[in-house]
């Protein structure tokens, strides 16, 4: 190149480092891929849907502890109160029916959430194609996504839940009774039920173990609520145990399962039903899907000292499709 020409090509390089002109890169992008992750369980599909994430003060939250503990557990996994936090829920066809377990919380637990429907259309599915939900407990954050508007948003689909649950939460009387910062539970459940059971689209179950639909079976697990309940699929020898909130925080109560959390109705109750749910977990080497552990919130659990450790699922591909 000739003396001259350089000069003007490095008179013009210093123009635009001046001037704050980017010749490359790209402004960053921001967002996320969609939230729904799927894997085979025998000849059952599992897809794991994120409603989002919320930001909550776990060592506030957490009882049966001290903030300085959860503080020093949570560190260890390299975070920080507040956590945020996952809300999953799950979608398994079976082959004959497509169960829906749980909603996540559409518009009742603030504007971070309500993105279930966005992620299971982006799944490949439509929330008419819904045969059947299966409710965990009627918290907001689970029960929240099944109406929109006064409108059922799974228009096809049944309900299910133990009837202590429902008993408990679409009853008048126990709002009354309820002091006022719990009462906006009970309107959540109630306004979130009517249409279904309006349109006598409602089945309360109860008893030691309920078949659903064939190969998914519901066990009581109360404490969390008085009728919380954990769902099991089956099938080729191949299990896996829906939690819902047996469970809140991974780097805290695996390892110390006998903490507990304030949004326990009855914390004496829900210590002993999650210590069984890990003991089950480590001896049967089944598949456990949590709500509220990172998404997708699927894995297995293994004995740690004289506590759990979460083993998150290996990364697949292998969804039964050829490609």
């Amino acid at each position: 190149m000739h003396a001259h020409a350089r000069h003007v090509m490095f008179a013009l390089a210093l123009l635009v480092t001046a001037s704050g002109v980017a010749l490359a890169g790209a402004p960053m992008a921001k967002g996320q891929a969609p939230g729904w992750y799927r894997m085979k369980l025998g000849d059952f599909e599992v897809t794991a849907l994120s409603d989002g994430t919320a930001d909550l003060p776990m060592d506030q939250l957490l009882t049966g502890t001290t903030p300085d503990k959860v503080k020093k557990a949570l560190a260890a996994e390299f975070l920080t109160a507040p956590v945020e936090t996952s809300v999953n829920a799950f979608l398994v066809n079976t082959g004959t029916k497509l169960v829906l377990i749980d909603t996540g919380a559409a518009n009742l637990f603030g504007p971070t959430l309500g993105k279930l429907i966005v992620n299971l259309k982006a799944s490949g599915y439509q929330p008419e194609q819904v045969d059947d939900i299966c409710i965990t407990h009627m918290h907001a954050d689970h029960v929240g996504g099944l109406t929109a508007a006064g409108k059922a948003v799974f228009p096809k689909a049944v309900v299910h839940a133990a009837k202590a649950e429902a008993g408990f939460w679409l009853s008048e009387d126990n709002m009354k009774k309820a002091p006022e910062q719990m009462r906006n539970f009970f309107q959540g459940a109630m306004t979130s039920l009517k249409p279904y059971t309006d349109a006598n689209k409602t089945q309360w179950f109860e008893g030691a173990d309920v078949e659903i639909v064939p190969g998914l079976h519901a066990l009581p697990t109360p404490g969390h609520t008085p009728g919380h309940t954990v769902y099991a699929i089956e099938s080729k020898g191949e299990r896996m145990v829906f939690w819902g909130d047996l469970l809140h925080v991974e780097a805290v109560q695996f390892a110390d399962p006998s903490v507990t959390i304030q949004f326990d109705s009855d914390s004496k109750a829900a210590a002993p039903v999650r210590k069984k749910a890990c003991a089950d977990a480590v001896a049967k080497k089944h598949w456990v899907a949590v709500a509220h552990i990172s998404f997708p919130g699927i894995g297995h659990v293994r004995p740690d000292g004289k506590g759990y450790e979460w083993v998150p699922a290996n990364y697949t591909t292998k969804t039964g499709d050829a490609k």
